[in-house]
């Protein structure tokens, strides 16, 4: 990570990220497929949980995880190996603390009342979910751990572990919601159940691996010393790392609501144009990944120089790829659309969209590259501002395009706007930041 040639380098750690990612994607189709043969309200209670679940996700894989990566790398490229067990350590309690907070608040049955949820729907959102968040610790600790093993460039070991999960996942999952010989049907809750498991015992094989003589980051060979200096660390990257993946959230939804003002064509076929991105974040995340552990770990050993020719290799990797697939999106629409549906009227509203928003996809891989790549330089100002912008051009943009233009297509154009203002917003800022500062002083 610190003298070979950059691209080779960044790509052999990339791809196992991006594998045990696509691995994590097929779940989530998976889930669906099995949920819905449980019916219309199973799909629709799970559907009122997963937004919580998904930034549950968000915040433990690529808040806490991803700057458990950033801050081991650079320990560990600064040749200081007991200072990343200690960051590794305290990251780890940390996320065991933001799981119980999870569990506190989003097992309630009342909370999903407040979303909307009633009768049967609200039963099968509160059962999927009493399961599911309870579970929180195992969810919070694999996402960690394998935040751990990245920062210590184990790509390998972190992506076996979601490849693990994933396929242990397929085979439990189906066994535990319909039951199978002396196991009795579990319904939603059987889904929830597999995804706790499944991830505990990943947990319980990351922490093994980890323990192990001989690593770079040792978690439970070394006695553990609570300081305070080194959890500051810790919540003063990752606190602002998941404001991002709040705020990101929080455009999809204001993008969502201003959608329903249309109809449920346009907001059915939003949701199928929209999965194209299930592609797309895998594709970012797993370069992102590696992008933050080689910023962190050559900012740590002083050459921000080559951290910063790493960061725009990424990005230029990322964009291109996930760009061609906009720009193959934007060009044949119906082709991703017929996937999903036959309505003649579900499929012209979603290739409009695509057409629109599609050529944009780029700047979107663009800005969430080079969020890594700044949460590798510890430098999350920026990537703050670019998702408050974004944020922002879809609710101002929105409401214009609804109450005024009344148009599907101005929303769209609003939509594919905020993701060029948040991939340009960045690509300046680190163009005009100064790593040599940062790396200098970790």
């Amino acid at each position: 990570m610190l003298r070979g040639p950059v691209l080779p380098t960044l790509l052999r750690l990339a791809t196992p990220n991006v594998l045990g990612l696509f691995a994590n994607t097929i779940v989530i189709g998976f889930d669906g497929y099995i949920v819905g043969r449980l019916g219309a309200d199973a799909l629709a209670g799970v559907a009122v949980v997963l937004p919580l679940a998904m930034l549950m996700l968000q915040m433990s894989a690529g808040g806490l995880g991803g700057s458990t990566t950033a801050l081991v790398a650079r320990a560990l490229g600064a040749g200081d190996a007991p200072q990343a067990t200690r960051l590794a350590q305290h990251a780890l309690l940390v996320g065991l603390a933001a799981s119980l907070l999870f569990t506190l608040v989003a097992s309630s049955p009342t909370l999903y009342l407040a979303m909307g949820a009633r009768d049967r729907v609200l039963a099968q959102a509160s059962s999927y979910a009493a399961i599911l968040f309870s579970g929180a610790a195992a969810i919070w600790s694999v996402n960690v751990l394998a935040g751990i093993a990245r920062g210590a460039g184990h790509m390998g070991t972190a992506a076996l572990a979601l490849v693990g999960t994933t396929a242990l996942h397929l085979v439990l999952c189906p066994l535990l919601v319909f039951g199978a010989g002396p196991l009795p049907p579990l319904g939603v809750a059987g889904a929830a159940a597999s995804t706790v498991t499944c991830n505990a015992l990943s947990a319980l094989a990351l922490l093994a691996w980890l323990s192990r003589r001989g690593r770079p980051v040792r978690l439970l060979g070394p006695k553990w010393q609570l300081q305070r200096s080194a959890f500051g660390r810790i919540l003063g990257l990752a606190l602002p790392s998941s404001g991002s993946s709040v705020l990101s959230n929080a455009s999809i939804a204001l993008a969502t609501v201003y959608v329903g003002s249309f109809g449920s064509v346009a907001v059915a076929a939003y949701g199928i144009a929209a999965r194209l991105e299930y592609i797309l974040v895998p594709i970012a995340f797993g370069i992102g990944s590696a992008l933050t552990a080689m910023v962190a770990t050559n900012l740590g050993a002083h050459q921000a120089g080559r951290a910063k020719r790493v960061a725009w290799t990424g990005a230029g990797l990322v964009w291109a790829l996930t760009g061609l697939i906009g720009v193959a999106a934007a060009t044949w629409p119906q082709a991703w659309m017929a996937l999903f549906s036959t309505d003649p009227e579900v499929q012209a509203a979603g290739s409009a969209y695509l057409r629109i928003v599609g050529s944009c996809y780029g700047f979107f891989g663009l800005g969430l590259a080079l969020f890594f790549a700044s949460q590798g330089a510890g430098r999350l100002a920026w990537p703050l501002l670019a998702s408050t912008a974004r944020v922002l051009v879809v609710g101002i943009g929105g409401w214009i395009a609804v109450h005024v233009a009344g148009s599907p297509q101005a929303l769209y154009g609003v939509i594919a706007l905020s993701l060029l203002v948040m991939g340009v917003g960045l690509a300046t800022a680190t163009y005009l930041s100064n790593w040599a500062e940062r790396g200098a002083a970790s």
